[in-house]
């Protein structure tokens, strides 16, 4: 295992021993390779740096106790890449080879695995781009997959604990448009309004539906959910909102502890109905909300300082999971040997 200082470690870009890379051309994918390197060489012409033909998954590799090698649902994560590939016009990538990919990537650069018990993990970021020779707004000619990975230390350094978020008037994504699509101009298109909510002290900003701004969608890069004190795990429903991992398996887990799940509207002016909230995704699993400001007015859930009970529950079950703590009902374990 390579010797690294894991406690000091964060989410940042790092060299590692190399990535996987497979080229589309006259119709099919080749069968890919792993390259040590962390560079590629790209027409000017591409559609990825033009027209924004790409897409991208996020997902992690855990050690677990017994030093087994660990992802989380990877074959969500190659279902959903593929449905980005849909939307933008490009070839989808197999579910066979996206899924060696992600292994070769992972035992490539097994010795970049941070211990367990230090709570980090092997980020890996496969992505799809447009290439090659064109100008027009087509379809590009040439595709190439990547996966790279890095090492990153645990999202709560100084242990778990609440954040605030502001509503802003600004839309993440348009009606029957990318929303539900992991494509890189969603997340350019936020970088404005994260900026403004952290500018004001705040943790990220919430993004209301862009056709009647009224209800919660998104909060920042992740997912909302509320728990009521009549113990519903309530997470918004929308199709411009992306079908995060993490939110689908907490919906299930939810159901797995005694609370009611389910997908419906969250209307931001109903907050107060909520004892606790948090934003979910694979960076920090979950990020307990202490309070949102919406049009200058502050609702509190559980506490700006505590972790709310049943967020903690949620918390310790999925993250268990993954590291191989908990018993794994549902088959979304997969070991790399």
């Amino acid at each position: 295992m390579k010797e690294m200082n894991w406690n000091e470690m964060g989410f940042e870009f790092r060299e590692t021993n190399g990535m996987f890379v497979a080229h589309y051309k006259d119709g099919a994918w080749d069968q890919g390779s792993m390259v040590k390197d962390s560079y590629l060489t790209i027409s000017v012409g591409s559609t990825a740096l033009h027209y924004g033909q790409q897409c991208f998954e996020g997902m992690k590799a855990y050690r677990a106790k017994d030093d087994r090698i660990l992802l989380f649902r990877p074959q969500a994560n190659a279902k959903r890449m593929r449905e980005s590939a849909q939307r933008v016009l490009m070839p989808e990538v197999p579910e066979e080879l996206f899924l060696r990919a992600v292994k070769e990537t992972v035992l490539t650069n097994e010795e970049y695995i941070p211990p367990y018990g230090s709570g980090g993990t092997l980020y890996l970021r496969p992505f799809l781009i447009g290439v090659g020779h064109n100008i027009g707004v087509r379809p590009a000619p040439e595709y190439i997959f990547c996966v790279f990975c890095m090492p990153v230390g645990s999202y709560f350094k100084g242990g778990m604990r609440p954040v605030n978020f502001i509503t802003t008037d600004y839309d993440r994504a348009a009606p029957q448009g990318t929303g539900q699509a992991k494509v890189g101009g969603n997340y350019a298109a936020s970088l404005l309004s994260h900026n403004e909510a952290v500018s004001q002290g705040y943790a990220d900003c919430i993004y209301l539906d862009p056709l009647t701004h009224t209800k919660i969608e998104e909060v920042g890069a992740a997912n909302f959910f509320g728990i009521t004190k009549q113990g519903e795990f309530i997470t918004p429903q929308s199709p411009s909102i992306l079908g995060s991992i993490t939110k689908y398996s907490l919906l299930q887990i939810a159901e797995d502890i005694g609370l009611n799940a389910k997908e419906e509207d969250v209307f931001v002016d109903e907050l107060h109905r909520f004892v606790e909230a948090g934003a979910c995704g694979t960076a920090a699993v979950i990020s307990p909300i202490g309070a949102i400001c919406h049009k200058g007015k502050k609702t509190v859930f559980h506490s700006e300082t505590e972790v709310g009970p049943l967020t903690k529950k949620l918390y310790d079950h999925l993250t268990g999971i993954q590291f191989g703590d908990v018993e794994d009902i549902h088959g979304w374990v997969v070991e790399v040997k």
